[in-house]
C-alpha cells in the first residue's frame, strides 16, 4: 500500500479546527510482537477486527515506544518525556509505595481532565503503587485494573491465593494475585481479565455518551503479557498452530481482538464512533519464549534492536483519516501528548517540557516529523548497557549483554538488521555513536532501580555501565 494523496489529506486536516473536540481512545496491548497482527503480516493468529480498523485508517510501520520495557514505555506515553530524562529508566520494584513517576510531571490524562475531558484508565498501570501515584491522582476520573506489571487472568485461580495469603497475615502478596481495583477499592472480578477490561471499556463509553464532554480512555490491556493463560474455547480456535506456547499466546491475542470489536461496537451504538480518534499499539516488543513473534524485526522485549521497541501501531478516525494509508516515517509515543493536546485545544503550561512533538499535520501530509532527529533507546541490563540510535535511515546498535561491539544498519534496506555495514561506512557509524553518547550523558539519576546493586553501579560509573559502552573498535585499536 502507498500513502494516499496529500491533497485529500490536507483537506481533511483543515477541517479539524472547525470540528467539535474529539474523543481519544488509546488501546495498548502488553508485550505484543510486531509480527503478531494481521495488518503487519501475521498469518497464523486471526486479528480481523484490528485489521479492519487498521485498513480503515493509517498504519504506522516505523512506530517507536521510548523504551523496550513496560513501565518506562508507559511513563513516556503519559508524560511526553523520555523516561531517561525523568528518572524512569527501570520498572518500579514492587512493594515500594513511596516510588512513582514524578509528581512534577503532569500526565496527558491530567491535562485533558483539566480542559474538560472525562478520563478513564482500564487495565494495567505499572507507574506507582502509593496513593499519590495512583491513576485517580494522575488525571483519571475512572480506574479499573491492577497496579503492577502483570497479573493472572482467571479470577478463580488467583483469588484463592490472595485470600489464603491475606488470612495468613502476609503483607507482601504477589501483585499478580491481588484483586482488581475500582477507583482505589478492591473489586471481586469474575471474568477472564481481557474480557473484563473490554466489558469495562464498553461501560465507560456508555457512561461517556451521557455526558456533555469529550472523553479520553486509555484501554491498557495486560494481554498477551505473561502468564500465558487463555480460555479453552480460544485455544481450540488456534488448533492450526503446532507450537503449544504460540497456540495459547495466539488465543490471548485473538481474545483481545474480539474485545476491541465490542468496544468499537459500543462507540457506534452510542454515536461516538465518528468523533473518536483510536490509536492502537503495543508497549514494547514481544517475547519469543512466550510465543510471540517480532518478525521481520530482530530482537524482542528489553532489546535495542528494532524488535524491542518498534511496535505495531495504527491511527483510525472515521471521516478524518482516509482509509488505506501507510505511514513509513518514524512516529514516537512521546508525540501523543502534544498531538492529542493540540487536537483537544488544550493549553499546556509554558514550563511543561515535552520530548515529543505535535505530528498531526505530518501524519496527514505524509511528511517525516523526525527528519534529521536522533531516535534512541537505551536498555540497562545486569552487566551491560544496550544502545540503539536511529538517524533517518541509518541505525547503530550495541546489543544488550552480547558481544558488546557496535553495528551499523540501513533500515530502509534492512529493517531486520541482518547486514552490518560498519566496514563500508565507518564515519557514519562513528557519527551516530557519538550522537548517542551525547544524548546518554544528559540522563538523570534513576528514581528507582531493579536491584540495590544497580544503584551502586550507577554511582560508581556516573551512569550504569557507561564506562566502555560508547567505545568503538577503532578507538580500542589506537590505545
Amino acid at each position: 500500500m502507498k500513502f494516499v494523496t496529500v491533497l485529500i489529506l490536507f483537506v481533511f486536516g483543515t477541517m479539524l479546527s472547525a470540528a467539535e473536540r474529539p474523543n481519544f481512545l488509546i488501546i495498548m496491548a502488553d508485550d505484543l510482537g510486531y509480527g503478531d497482527v494481521g495488518f503487519n503480516g501475521c498469518e497464523d493468529i486471526p486479528t480481523p477486527n484490528l485489521d479492519e480498523l487498521a485498513a480503515g485508517g493509517l498504519i504506522c510501520t516505523s512506530a517507536y515506544v521510548a523504551h523496550p520495557v513496560c513501565g518506562p514505555s508507559r511513563a513516556a506515553l503519559l508524560t511526553g518525556r523520555s523516561p531517561h530524562a525523568i528518572g524512569g529508566q527501570f520498572n518500579i520494584p514492587y512493594f515500594n509505595h513511596h516510588l512513582g513517576v514524578s509528581l512534577d510531571e503532569k500526565f496527558l490524562s491530567k491535562a485533558l481532565q483539566e480542559s474538560g475531558y472525562f478520563t478513564g484508565l482500564l487495565g494495567k498501570w505499572h507507574l506507582g503503587e502509593g496513593e499519590p501515584f495512583l491513576p485517580n491522582q494522575r488525571g483519571f476520573d475512572e480506574f479499573y485494573g491492577h497496579l503492577g506489571g502483570g497479573h493472572k487472568y482467571f479470577p478463580d485461580k488467583y483469588w484463592p491465593i490472595y485470600e489464603r495469603l491475606k488470612a495468613a497475615g502476609e503483607t507482601k502478596i504477589p501483585p499478580n494475585t491481588t484483586p482488581q481495583l475500582r477507583n482505589g477499592k478492591e473489586a471481586r472480578e469474575t471474568e477472564y481479565l481481557t474480557d473484563a477490561f473490554s466489558r469495562e471499556a464498553v461501560d465507560f463509553i456508555e457512561k461517556a455518551s451521557e455526558k456533555e464532554q469529550p472523553f479520553f480512555l486509555f484501554l491498557s490491556y495486560n494481554a498477551p503479557h505473561a502468564p500465558i493463560e487463555a480460555k479453552r474455547d480460544d485455544i481450540e480456535k488456534m488448533a492450526h498452530i503446532a507450537d503449544e506456547k504460540r497456540r495459547v499466546y495466539g488465543a490471548m491475542v485473538h481474545c483481545l481482538d474480539y474485545g476491541v470489536k465490542r468496544v468499537v461496537d459500543s462507540l457506534k451504538s452510542t454515536g461516538l464512533y465518528e468523533n473518536t480518534l483510536i490509536i492502537f499499539l503495543s508497549d514494547n516488543g514481544g517475547i519469543a519464549r512466550h510465543g510471540a513473534s517480532n518478525m521481520p524485526l530482530k530482537g524482542g522485549k528489553r532489546d535495542v534492536e528494532e524488535g524491542g521497541y518498534r511496535v505495531p501501531m495504527f491511527f483510525h478516525w472515521a471521516g478524518k483519516i482516509p482509509s488505506g494509508g501507510v505511514f513509513e516515517h518514524p512516529v514516537l509515543t512521546m508525540d501523543f501528548y502534544p498531538t492529542l493536546a493540540k487536537l483537544a485545544g488544550t493549553s499546556l503550561p509554558k514550563e511543561k517540557v515535552l520530548d515529543g512533538k505535535d505530528i498531526w499535520s505530518d501524519l496527514l501530509a505524509g511528511r517525516n516529523p523526525h527528519q534529521d532527529e536522533l531516535i534512541c533507546a537505551i536498555s540497562h541490563g545486569p552487566n551491560s548497557t544496550g544502545v540503539g540510535a536511529r538517524l533517518n535511515d541509518w541505525k547503530v546498535v550495541r546489543s544488550l549483554g552480547k558481544d558488546q561491539t557496535w553495528s551499523l544498519y540501513h533500515l530502509n534496506k534492512d529493517r531486520g538488521e541482518r547486514k552490518d555495514l560498519s566496514a563500508q561506512y565507518p564515519a557514519q557509524k562513528k557519527k551516530l555513536v557519538r550522537l548517542a553518547e551525547r544524548w546518554a550523558r544528559t540522563h538523570v539519576r534513576p528514581r528507582w532501580f531493579y536491584q540495590e546493586a544497580d544503584a551502586a553501579t550507577w554511582e560508581k560509573n556516573s551512569n550504569p555501565y557507561f564506562e566502555g559502552t560508547f567505545d568503538l573498535n577503532e578507538d580500542k585499536k589506537t590505545r
